[in-house]
């Protein structure tokens, strides 16, 4: 995988709409990834869906995208020495919440992905 290119930060407007949680479209499932660990701050770390670059973490930073639901997906955040992946089969018309956390490493922080319960979800700045 490459680095990510540069992600531009949403508008207010369209960071409180995504922050409402709505169905995603039909046939699709809506991924938030968020960072909000205190540890690694001043750390960005690039996460992929599938493959595609979704942008550069930042912390009390999310992403909002939709996929194709009833598949399954491999979410992807770079660490200190190779990928951390996550895979997972996401429902269309669900939403779902993935925590990027940052860990020491032994020369540079690494990253790692869990999924978080609906009811776990949070808000962040849109990029």
């Amino acid at each position: 995988m490459t680095g990510c290119a540069s992600v531009n930060m949403a508008s207010k407007e369209e960071s409180a709409k995504a922050k409402e949680f709505k169905q995603p479209s039909p046939g699709n499932a809506g991924v938030y990834i968020y960072r909000n660990s205190f540890i690694g701050k001043a750390l960005k770390k690039d996460i992929w869906i599938d493959g595609k670059c979704v942008g550069e973490s930042a912390p009390d930073v999310f992403f909002y995208t939709e996929v194709q639901g009833g598949e399954t997906h491999k979410i992807d955040t770079e660490s200190e020495f190779s990928p951390n992946t996550l895979e997972l089969l996401l429902a269309a018309g669900k939403n779902y919440f993935i925590r990027q956390y940052i860990k020491m490493g032994v020369f540079v922080g690494g990253a790692g992905l869990e999924s978080i319960p609906e009811a776990g979800k949070e808000g962040h700045r849109s990029p």
